[in-house]
């Protein structure tokens, strides 16, 4: 019998930890199943999953393709209708199924370092997975969350999917070029490594914690300069190992202890850094 093959779908794709982290699940379960990366182009996801047979289960969906996932499927679960955006498909019996676990992700990775009040928040970035952990802080009890970033407009999605929360009163949109110092109680950069400039970490400076998204390059400036100065910092394995072990669970129905995933995933991290 041919084994069941999941996957991670995205572009890029090639630096994706999702291979190691499954495949380190699938051993511990004792499942013979496959998980593989595949690039996947903006506009080419419809296509893939139209190619592929019935020893599909599961989906994992990055970047560019989260807001083309929750169009793709046949139904999707309320957070990821939340979000407008899916980083999971599920195949059932009527097709592919979107869902969200970057929001449950992000919280639980927030808690595991944090455990007291969050009530203002900064973002940086107006994609996708701005919009999953902008809802899981508003989720957490964020009531003020402020979104820097680029162009206003192409974040029109993120600004939609955040304003119909109803636990959000306090919504702002800032340049992420300006000046002004930014304030809150925790600070959380979706943006990439390059775009970490010396003038946006001074801005970042004072918000006592950090919840930096990537995981490779690693660490990133703002990762750097959060450690060096002693402020709590939230890393995207974190987010990455949580919202992966909630992939499992709906791709497998069985569940895995993060500290197996995130052993993994910093083994391959480590061997990176010193390679």
């Amino acid at each position: 019998m041919s084994p069941v093959r999941c996957g991670v779908l995205g572009d890029p794709v090639a630096h994706s930890l999702s291979p190691v982290l499954h495949r380190a699940a699938y051993e511990q379960l004792g499942l013979d199943w496959e998980y593989d990366a595949h690039r996947v182009g903006d506009g080419g996801l419809a296509a893939f999953l139209a190619a592929l047979d019935g020893r599909w289960r599961g989906l994992s969906v990055t970047m560019p393709l989260k807001r083309e996932a929750l169009a793709a499927a046949a139904g999707a679960s309320e957070l990821a209708r939340r979000a407008g955006a899916a980083n999971t498909l599920v195949r059932r019996d009527d097709g592919w199924w979107a869902d969200n676990t970057d929001i449950p992700g992000a919280a639980a990775a927030l808690r595991e370092r944090v455990d007291g009040p969050l009530r203002t928040a900064v973002v940086l970035g107006g994609g996708a997975t701005a919009t999953s952990v902008g809802l899981a802080l508003v989720d957490l009890g964020v009531q003020r969350l402020t979104l820097a970033v680029r162009d206003e407009r192409r974040a029109a999605e993120t600004l939609a999917a955040l304003r119909a929360h109803p636990s959000l009163p306090g919504l702002a949109v800032v340049p992420l070029s300006g000046a002004e110092p930014f304030a809150g109680d925790v600070l959380v950069s979706t943006v990439p490594a390059e775009a970490q400039t010396d003038a946006l970490l001074a801005r970042c400076a004072e918000v006592p914690v950090v919840f930096e998204v990537l995981y490779d390059p690693w660490p990133t400036p703002l990762a750097a300069a959060a450690t060096a100065s002693g402020r709590v910092l939230v890393g995207g394995l974190d987010l990455l190992v949580h919202q992966a072990v909630l992939q499992l669970e709906l791709f497998a129905g069985a569940k895995v202890d993060v500290s197996v995933l995130r052993g993994a995933g910093e083994a391959v991290l480590a061997r990176r850094r010193s390679a």
